[in-house]
Order: C-alpha cells, then structure tokens, then sequence
C-alpha cells in the first residue's frame, strides 16, 4: 500500500501554505441556492439532506461526469459495469446494472427538465452550473423515481450579460477535450441565449495485450446545449432548452486477473445517443397565484455490448476450450412528459397569509424498446429477443408550508401517482399491470435561535413494481412487487461565526417494505445466467450525515463531509445453481452501502491569483451484490488542483488519485475462466488510477 505521499495530509499541506500566504478579501462563505425543489431556497432552510457542488469545485476536479464527483458527498455510491457510471446509490438503495430486465429507478438523475434516470453518463458536467444531491425519498416533488433521492444537474442558462468562455483540456492516457460557451443578449428585453458545445476524447485506462491497443476503452464523448428565453413581458416568459448528446465510448473491462489489462478479441462499446427539448412556460395569471407549464421530449438511443468469454480463441489448451460469445444490448427509449404547476405568490398566501401553496398535475409517457443479439460464436449460434416496455405515469400532487409563528414552519406534501405499463417480449409474454401509489411528507423546521435551525421529517417515497424476462424463471418470478419506504428525519442547519462556518447535521431511520433487490439464476442445464428482480420483506437503512464548510481564515476554506450507514435485509434464501454457498442474507448489509464515506478537502488562496487545493475522499468495504457474499476493500483516494488566474486566463493543474491507489467500482462472483475449470472466483471492475492534467479557459 502507498502511504508516503498521503502522510502528508490536505489539511497539512493547507497549513504550510497558509503560513506564506497573501490575504485574499473573503469575509463569508458563498450562499448555495438549492433548486431542486418546487422553490428556491437557501440550502441552510432546507429540510431535506442535500450536498451541492458547485461549478467552481467541478472545473478544480476536472470532473467529466458524476462519478468524478460523489465521493464529496456522504452515503452516495456509484457502480460502473460500463464506460461510464449510470446508476448510483443513495443510502445503499439504487440500482447497480441493466441487462435485459425493464428497470424503474430508486435513484433519479435529472439533467435540467431531463430525466436521464437510467442513463446517468448523460450528466456531462461542461457548462454545467452545479449539481445537486438530494438523499432520502423525494416522493412529492420527483414522484416514483426518487425513492431513494435524486441526483440533480443544473446547466448555466441563457442571462442579459454578455458570456463567453473557451476551455481546452490535455491529460494522461491521451486525454483532450475542448469546450466553448457563449451567450447573452440577443434582443434587448426580448430574447436570451445561451449554447455550449464540448468534446471529450480519451483512451481510457485499460490496456489490451491481445490486440496490442490502449484504446479499447476508449472515451469519445461530445455535449452540445442550448438555451433562449424570451422575455414576452412583465407577466410572461418562455424558456426553450435543448440537449445533444452523443457517446460512443469503448468498454473492455474485466479480465482472469483483475487488474488493467484485458484479452478479449471483441472488445465492447457504451454508446448513448440522445436528443431532448423541454420548453417552460412561466406566467403570473394574477398577483396572487403563477403558473410554470413544462413540456418534454426526449429521444435516446442507447447500445451496449461486450466480450462474454473476456478471452480470445486459443486462449487455453484444447482439453479446456474456451467458449466465445458475445452480448449486445440495443435499447431505444423516447420519453414525453408535461407537467402544470401553481403556485401562491407572496400576495397569495392562504390562511390569513399564513400559508405558501403549492398544487400540480404531471404526466409521462416511458416508451422502451430492447433488442437483444448474444452471439454463441464457439457453436455458431445467434440468439435473438426483444422487448417492449410501455409505461405511463400520471400524477397529482401538492404541498403547503404553513408559518405556525416567526420561528415555526410545517410542511405538508402529498403525492398520488397512476401508474400503467405493458410489457410484451419476443417470447410470447405479456403482461399489463395498473396501480396507485401515494407518498408525500410531513416536516418541521424551528430556528432554535439566529444560527440554528433545526428539523424533523416523516417522509413516505414509493417506486412501481415491474416485471423480468427471463423466460426459464418460474412464474411466479416473473413479476415484481412496488416498494415503500418510510423515512424518519432530524437534523441541525446550522451558520456560524458571522456566516464564515456552516453546518448540516441529519440523521435518518428508513424501513423499506416489499425491498425490490437483483437477484440472479443460473441455469445448471445451459450454464447460462438470467438477472431478474424479486422483493424481500423489509429491509432497513438507518445513518448520519454531516458536512462542514469553514472559512477558518480569509486564506484556508476547509470542506469536509462524512457519512456513516447501518443497512440490513431480513430473511431471504437465493436459489443461484452450482455456485451456491453461504446463500442467506439475513441481516447482512444491503449491496453497495459502505458503512462509512468521508471526504477531507481544502482551499489555499494563496494569493489573488493563485489557488491551491486538496481533498482525500475515503470509502469502507462494501458487498458488491446481494446475489453473493464478495466485498471490496476500504480505499481513499488523495485528488489535487492548483489553479492560476491571469487577466481573463485560468491555468489549472489537477490530479486525481495522486497515490494510484487500486480500488474496485463493480463486482461479481462466478466461474469464467476456462485454465481453472471455470471456478467461482471474484472478478471486479477496477476504478480509474492516477490520471493528471492541464486544463486552460478564457472568459469573458
């Protein structure tokens, strides 16, 4: 294990700085607006657990998508199994992969008005103004996508100033990327815009030695947005957003040997192209009441495909042939929703202007097509299937926050969702399924005094139950049950020492009745594997939470954050084939729910011009699935940046993962190799090693 370099802490590097460090003018820490919710407000009158990372920390980071980020924030996990991370984890619920099984997602990502919930490296983080972490059910105002929370992106909109910023990026492993934004103006008190392109190229960390090529997980990813608003007049404006998204990455990720080399002669692909328009129209009907209308599309095709074997033919001696195969994945989704919302204005509060309120109608329409080839190259067999998945969501919903007095607010939110699907596979399987689901909240906030704040939350969030397509499960396997959770919520907002320290503290208690988890059967006939969905009684998830934002001097602002997490799963016996063992989860973690994640970060100004900063961000073992009973190791990783204005020039020099420490962002437990007569044997997918870089912008 490599320990020199992090013996010499963020926080001791920070000092040292500081004692040679000019004063830079900060008096206060920045206020964070959050805006993921019905209305914008101050992160510390929140009553809901939120991390934000700004915009600032993101280009310190060089961050390209959210798994370069989440390590900032307590209890959030991401797992990969592609190119990039599409599901994350909040509170150790969420889901971890897609194969051929519909998924409805425990964790909303939301990119602006996009729901990008099942593709998460959607969330390209160029232009992108700060991301907002949400952890516990946000039933009332996500609906059945945010059981476990929400990730939400906010992108830099269209503003009257006159913008323009130019961004190029090199780093390791034949990393370039170039980035342009511009915007202002374009008719005086009429109409804005805003547009920004950026593209990411990279080889990737994994090398091939078969083919002799360190590209095979390759990145090649390019964003492009847009933004007008037109100003009509006092009462009315329109807000016009668009999104191109096209990756085609490389993905050639596991090997015998679990390390950054691979053997494969048909190396994958994680491709996602996506167009989508949202268009928000924003009226004041009267001096009491606003209307904001929404409507979406959002058109995604997305194909995914890799080495089955992770060899090439010849690999072993003839007595253990191996097999060849290869699967693909190629899904179609186009999404439609629109949504109406009124809100009081501050003339239209309610009893005896006591009370904001809030009610609202949403609709989305889901539309998922899957067609699936697996290759059986070594018996020159092709199988084909598909599916189609049609789903529609329509909601009611409301909310009122009541002023008890100077010092006392409660909240009241209520959600009621009609959810319809149909499900129809190439088999001959269909199913239709129709049912209600009702979550919302209940919260309390009193300022203790002018510093604290201080909270309670009951909070009750659902996710639709659906349906697997695995035509050798049983019946009774074949659909899934919705899930409940009931969430329990205290915590202290608290802003101290004339708004130089700010503190979140929460704990929560969660139960989750009729837990959906992945589960997985092996056929011992065919030795092949079908994924399938299955519910578990209960389950509980119960922790802390804390961040602190400190600016102990004008020249050192300290960043830290910890979580800490108690899951468990009550009975449940998994019936896998051959490789059974210890097969009983009783009372064991849930997948992917460290018992502790901290992060340690801070920012030296050294002087007006220059900026230097470091976090160590750390992670405990965690059970990669709970189909099988594998860990990973605790790690911690030491990221750096150094950052140099110049007139309308920012030099920034970054690193992530200084010690090269290895650590694993995926895991499973199987037999695949055919030199040990495919014994069951951990294999995992390894996170990115140490990577450096120069990224240089103007603005103006």
């Amino acid at each position: 294990m490599k320990t020199s370099i992090l013996n010499k802490t963020p926080l001791t590097l920070a000092i040292l700085a500081t004692l040679s460090a000019s004063p830079v003018l900060a008096e206060s820490l920045d206020k964070i607006t959050v805006k993921s919710d019905f209305r914008e407000a101050d992160i510390q009158q929140s009553t809901t657990s939120i991390s934000v990372v700004d915009e600032t920390e993101i280009k310190k980071n060089a961050a390209r998508g959210l798994d370069d980020l989440i390590g900032r924030t307590p209890n959030v996990n991401a797992s990969s199994g592609a190119s990039n991370a599409n599901y994350f984890q909040i509170r150790g619920m969420g889901e971890r992969s897609q194969f051929s099984t519909p998924i409805n997602p425990s964790v909303g990502v939301m990119v602006d008005d996009f729901d990008y919930s099942r593709m998460g490296a959607a969330a390209t983080m160029f232009d992108v103004q700060q991301v907002e972490v949400l952890r516990g059910p946000q039933g009332t105002r996500f609906g059945s996508s945010a059981l476990a929370g929400v990730i939400n992106v906010k992108t830099n909109e269209a503003s009257k100033d006159t913008q323009a910023k130019i961004e190029a990026t090199v780093g390791s492993r034949n990393t370039k990327a170039l980035g342009v934004a511009v915007g202002g103006t374009l008719i005086e008190d009429k109409l804005l815009g805003r547009i920004s392109v950026h593209k990411h190229n990279s080889d990737g960390y994994m090398e091939n030695t078969h083919l002799n090529r360190q590209d095979t997980q390759n990145e090649d990813e390019l964003t492009a947005r847009a933004n007008l608003k037109f100003l009509v007049n006092d009462d009315l404006n329109f807000d016009l957003k668009v999104l191109h998204l096209n990756i085609d990455n490389g993905y050639d990720a596991f090997n015998f040997d679990n390390d950054f080399t691979t053997i494969s002669d048909d190396p994958g692909h994680d491709r996602l192209k996506s167009n989508a328009v949202a268009l928000t129209a924003n009226y004041k009907l009267n001096h009491a009441v606003n209307m904001k209308a929404t409507m979406t599309k959002n058109n995604s095709d997305s194909e995914y495909g890799y080495d089955v074997d992770w060899a090439h033919d010849g690999y072993t001696i003839p007595a253990n042939w191996p097999y060849s195969y290869t699967d693909n994945y190629k899904r179609k989704r186009n999404n439609g929703s629109v949504e109406l919302r009124l809100m009081s204005s501050e003339t239209g509060r309610i009893f005896d202007n006591s009370t904001d309120w809030i009610a609202g109608v949403y609709g989305i329409k889901q539309d998922e097509r899957l067609d699936r080839v697996y290759n059986k190259k070594s018996s020159s067999t092709i199988e084909y299937s598909s599916y189609d998945y049609n789903t529609v969501n329509n909601s009611l919903y409301g909310q009122l926050d009541h002023q008890v007095n100077d010092k006392m607010t409660i909240s009241f939110g209520l959600r009621a969702e009609l959810f319809n699907a149909n499900f129809k596979t190439s088999s001959g399987f269909n199913d239709t399924t129709e049912e209600l689901l009702v979550g919302g909240k209940v919260a309390a906030t009193h300022q203790i005094n002018k510093a604290h704040l201080g909270f309670v939350t009951l909070s009750k969030g659902y996710k639709t139950g659906g349906v697997n397509d695995a035509t050798s499960l049983s019946n009774d396997q074949l659909t899934f049950d919705s899930e409940t959770i009931y969430n329990l919520e205290a915590g202290v907002n608290s802003s101290m020492l004339n708004g130089k320290l700010q503190t979140r503290l929460n704990a929560f208690y969660a139960v989750r009745k009729n837990m959906q988890i992945s589960s997985y059967y092996e056929n011992t006939t065919d030795n092949e594997f079908y994924i399938y969905m299955d519910n578990v009684d209960e389950g509980k998830n119960l922790g802390l939470e804390a961040q602190v934002d400190w600016l102990i001097t004008p020249k050192f602002k300290l960043l830290t954050s910890l979580g800490l997490l108690k899951t468990s799963v009550t009975k449940y016996t998994y019936s896998h084939g051959k490789y059974d063992t210890d097969n009983k989860l009783d009372g064991r973690n849930q997948a992917h729910a460290p018992t502790y994640q901290y992060s340690i970060g801070g920012e030296i100004y050294v002087t007006d011009n220059l900026t230097l900063n470091a976090n160590l961000e750390g992670k405990d073992a965690f059970y990669f699935s709970t189909s099988h009973n594998e860990k990973s190791t605790p790690y911690k990783l030491l990221n750096a940046s150094a950052e140099y204005v110049y007139d309308n020039f920012t030099f920034t020099a970054w690193a992530r993962n200084i010690t090269d420490t290895e650590y694993d962002t995926r895991g499973f437990y199987f037999g695949n190799n055919p030199a040990d007569g495919y014994t069951a044997t951990q294999y995992t997918q390894k996170g990115e090693p140490r990577t450096i870089g120069l990224t240089v912008s103007y603005d103006y």
